[in-house]
């Protein structure tokens, strides 16, 4: 090991299912801001936690407006409802977009900053507001970064990140992800999926934490995404999904994310394609794209898709990584081209453009990419 490195753990965690429950007792007195949306409302998923929160004689606010990725409109909104109800904490319940959402409102509570001014790395620099953040689905990891993702009025998506985004707690309970349907379960697993890979093979600030931290979230998500998709209500294998998320995200916090996710976003911000989707739908690509740099890695993390792996050269265990990611995508029922997501061979060169100006995550691949290449991985992926 040389020239050293730093490592943030991100919140306390509790896990385990019933977990929401116990959120009254991790918050200070006063109102309380709760960030989710109208579908989870309605669902029923988060009446634990609101009755808690209840029964503690807390003030609810609750914006329920978050939309799939959140426009920072909906951010304002959410902070000033805060500010007007006088919260003194914030709770995010959801998927990502809530739980991002919760974060920055988090922030904006106690700070009388313009949101322009803290896009980018380390420009959030006050304190936030307490926040507890309750995942929904496993991946994200939203719960364990100081990272929001939201979308500008054109299209564009933009990326805070300082350490005033870590959330106080995060509750993972799998009692909140039993009723997501499987095309969810799929698409938001292999998310997960690709923070884990991109974190170990990410070229700036990997470090042996965010190693071990990787592999096991891997070892947990690939063991365990056929069977909650086949059986939504296996409690032990949704727990492990959101453990296995949720390491994945303390990894990526520290050893970001890469090429994968600067070639999904354009497809989110512009075709409002799904995150988890997106990045299914340019993984494999860009991991052959980046095979050059990065086949030890791959090599190394391939028995823990398939344990037979292991018996394999490492050449052949880096081709087996791609391709068993591959096979899995399909087997677990996701599109796996654009057109079937109707994206055509006239958006290839705006995907190319808007992928460029995802620098903050480009300079993390092991491979450089230009503009050139952002085009033949679109191209590849039709």
């Amino acid at each position: 090991m040389t020239n050293g490195f730093s490592f943030a753990y991100g919140p306390s965690v509790r896990c385990g299912a019933g977990s929401t429950a116990q959120i009254a007792e991790l918050l200070p007195p006063g109102p309380v801001l709760f960030v989710t949306d109208k579908q989870l409302l309605d669902h029923g998923l988060a009446d634990a936690a609101l009755a808690a929160l209840r029964e503690s004689g807390r003030t609810i606010s609750i914006f329920d407006s978050v939309e799939p990725d959140p426009a920072d409109a909906t951010v304002l909104a959410a902070a000033a409802q805060g500010r007007a109800a006088g919260a003194v904490a914030v709770v995010g319940f959801g998927g990502g977009s809530p739980m991002d959402v919760a974060k920055v409102a988090a922030y904006l509570l106690t700070n009388d900053e313009p949101l322009e001014a803290i896009y980018g790395v380390g420009k959030a620099t006050g304190v936030a507001a307490p926040l507890i953040l309750c995942p929904t689905t496993a991946g994200t990891g939203s719960e364990a970064t100081p990272i929001a993702i939201l979308t500008t009025a054109d299209g564009r998506k933009l990326g805070i990140v300082a350490p005033a985004l870590y959330a106080q707690w995060a509750l993972l309970d799998p009692d909140l992800s039993v009723s997501l349907p499987p095309a969810i379960t799929a698409a938001t697993g292999i998310d997960a999926m690709v923070h884990a890979i991109e974190a170990y093979t990410s070229a700036r600030l990997k470090n042996p934490i965010s190693d071990m931290l990787a592999r096991q979230a891997l070892t947990l998500l690939a063991g365990n995404i056929r069977k909650v998709i086949a059986d939504g209500a296996d409690i032990a294998a949704r727990e492990a999904m959101l453990l296995g998320s949720h390491l994945a995200g303390v990894a990526f916090s520290n050893a970001p994310v890469a090429a994968v996710h600067a070639l999904a976003y354009p497809l989110g911000g512009l075709f409002h394609i799904p995150h988890g989707l997106s990045n299914a739908l340019m993984l494999c690509h860009v991991l052959r794209f980046n095979m050059p740099a990065a086949e030890e890695a791959y090599a190394q993390l391939a028995p823990l898709l398939a344990p037979e792996l292991a018996a394999l050269g490492e050449r052949e265990r880096a081709q087996a990584f791609v391709s068993t990611l591959s096979q899995l995508i399909a087997d677990i029922g996701l599109p796996d081209t654009l057109s079937a997501v109707g994206i055509g061979t006239e958006h290839l060169d705006l995907l190319a453009e808007e992928a460029m100006l995802q620098t903050r995550l480009l300079i993390n691949n092991p491979r450089t990419i230009e503009r050139a290449d952002a085009r033949a991985l679109y191209e590849a992926a039709l």
